[in-house]
């Protein structure tokens, strides 16, 4: 019971306006570690040792999705008419009330943040004890078994509630390391035969049915052998897990399969995160990416972003790619990377940060590619699936997908090629049509198994069977959507090319022109399927697929219906 005097004290100090506590209430909690990591005992320096954390400033989201589709939008009056730095600077930058009310929490600690390369992000490095204390949580080390990855993670933290409103997350407080998977198939099983109602090209060899070479893609989808002449329009390659290039392998590779070149064409290499290029031990898929984009997008300015390992695990490296394109005044026209993750590993919120940040690049002119995946209707974690498991950052709405096909008589989906519907993203308003009339054709097949309202996936596709590729002097053939997406890349770097010699902008983020009649310039695949979780997974049919989206490319078609 409380005195009478006491509780007339209180009521008139509340009356006089006296501070509130600023109470801490959780914001992300899991209920146990990942699979594979387990809590290790902690040494006697545990409190003091260093954490670094990243604090994702929140901002509303809503006026960039809308800048974002009034400049790729055809019919639009600003379509093409890409925002700069700083406009899209001042779309995403948190309040000032925000930024008060962080910086007096932090303060109030002895906390000192420092700037991220963009104004979404704020770094802090803390001793564990310190981190405890700011965030009410209870940091440890934890070790993977299996991969002998070691990490500080809580399972739980809180913020106060003057803080809360304006703090997306706190990174990678709760995220453990999740690596990447390369978009390179380990099997595969799918082959279309010659089908004499559908004769091979004439300027496309029948061996490529069985060997893809630079020439094969060529005459297959009308790229041009004649090199880009604007210094403006630049391509990058992301690489991470350790993929390295050879610059010989490339020499050779060009020597053997582009002997037109009348020189020998380079790439330059961008570390991020110390990322070394190791050109003493290239990787199957380093080798694929950078000969299949410098091979097909001849004399586009190629550099290749080698991302190193941290103990934020690649997603940590995923973000730190996007931010140095974003803190970038000029950005690359086109990047491509084949890498992804199951998307249930990945939170949530981490999820539409990144996803948001791809948005920006889109806002800014830029064409971002990401491989689908090579497991059909799964997302290669292993395990039994229940239901379809869709990938990230394809399931990204403001990204274009690649996903895989095989045979040139016709082409038909290849069986690894991965797609379906997102868990996480809405579906799109820009696909929502093409999407129905594929969920109309596909009636009660894999009815329950998968999300019907989600973002739709692959965008397109393009050949990933038996690439001819040189890793270390030695030329082998490699599978996956890790062939399909630097060459689509590839290919629009060409078309952007030729826009921007003639004066006229890039492309930029594609998938609303793509949709909204772009498809008459692709080829529409209606075989194949791409099974997967004990299924047969998603039959190609006619118009869009979730396993070779829209079709693969023309590039005389694009031309034409881009007026270059």
């Amino acid at each position: 019971m409380v005195a009478a005097g006491l509780l007339v004290l209180s009521l008139v100090a509340f009356a006089q306006g006296a501070p509130t506590p600023d109470v801490m209430r959780v914001h992300e909690r899991r209920a146990a570690p990942p699979n594979g990591f387990v809590k290790t005992t902690p040494g006697a320096d545990a409190d003091s040792a260093v954490v670094s954390l990243r604090i994702a400033l929140k901002s509303d989201p809503a006026p960039l999705h809308k800048a974002l589709l009034d400049v790729s939008t055809p019919g639009s009056a600003n379509y093409r008419k890409f925002l700069t730095k700083a406009e899209t600077d001042a779309l995403v930058a948190p309040s000032a009330d925000g930024l008060a009310a962080i910086d007096a929490w932090l303060s109030s600690a002895n906390v000192t943040s420092t700037p991220a390369a963009t104004n979404q992000w704020l770094n802090i490095d803390v001793p564990v004890a310190s981190a405890n204390a700011l965030l009410d949580a209870d940091f440890q080390t934890y070790t993977n078994a299996e991969t002998g990855k070691t990490a500080i993670r809580t399972l739980a933290y809180s913020l106060p509630k003057s803080v809360q409103p304006f703090v997306d997350f706190v990174f990678p407080a709760t995220s453990f390391p999740v690596q990447s998977a390369k978009g390179v198939a380990a099997v595969h099983h799918a082959r279309a035969p010659l089908n004499p109602a559908h004769p091979v090209r004439a300027a496309v060899a029948a061996s490529c049915a069985d060997t893809v070479t630079p020439t094969c893609l060529q005459a297959l989808y009308n790229i041009p052998t004649d090199p880009a002449t604007s210094a403006k329009n630049t391509l990058a390659v992301s690489s991470f897990v350790q993929s390295n290039a050879s610059t010989t392998d490339l020499s050779d590779f060009l020597t053997s399969f582009r002997p037109d070149l009348s020189s020998q064409p380079s790439f330059e290499v961008t570390s991020v995160d110390n990322g070394v290029n190791d050109e003493t031990d290239p990787s199957v898929e380093g080798s694929l990416d950078i000969q299949y984009t410098v091979g097909i997008a001849t004399n586009v300015p190629t550099t290749f972003f080698v991302v190193g390992e941290n103990n934020d695990g690649d997603v940590g490296g995923f973000l730190d790619l996007v931010n140095t394109f974003l803190a970038a005044k000029t950005p690359p026209t086109t990047f491509t990377t084949s890498f992804g993750f199951p998307e249930e590993l990945i939170s949530a919120d981490l999820a539409q940060n990144l996803c948001n940040a791809y948005a920006q690049l889109g806002a800014r002119g830029v064409s971002a590619f990401f491989s689908s995946g090579d497991s059909g209707v799964d997302d290669g974690q292993g395990g039994t699936c229940t239901t379809f498991r869709p990938t990230f950052p394809a399931s990204c709405p403001f990204v274009t997908v690649v996903g895989s096909t095989t045979g040139i008589s016709p082409e038909t989906a290849a069986d690894f090629s991965s797609g379906g519907f997102s868990n996480v993203f809405d579906q799109p308003s820009y696909q929502a049509d093409a999407v129905g009339n594929y969920l109309s054709l596909l009636g009660n097949t894999n009815a329950g198994l998968f999300n019907t309202t989600g973002r739709g996936y692959p965008d397109v596709s393009a050949q990933g069977v038996s690439y001819q590729v040189n890793i270390g002097g030695t030329v082998s053939p490699v599978s996956g959507t890790s062939a399909s997406t630097p060459l689509f890349a590839s290919i629009v770097s060409l078309l952007n090319d030729r826009l921007i010699a003639g004066g006229k902008s890039p492309l930029g983020f594609m998938n609303p022109f793509l949709y909204a009649g772009g498809q008459v310039a692709l080829n529409d695949v209606v075989s194949g399927s791409n099974p997967g979780c004990g299924t047969d997974g998603f039959p190609a049919k006619s118009g869009w697929d979730p396993v070779t989206g829209l079709g693969t490319p023309d590039f005389k078609k694009f031309s034409t219906l881009l007026g270059i």
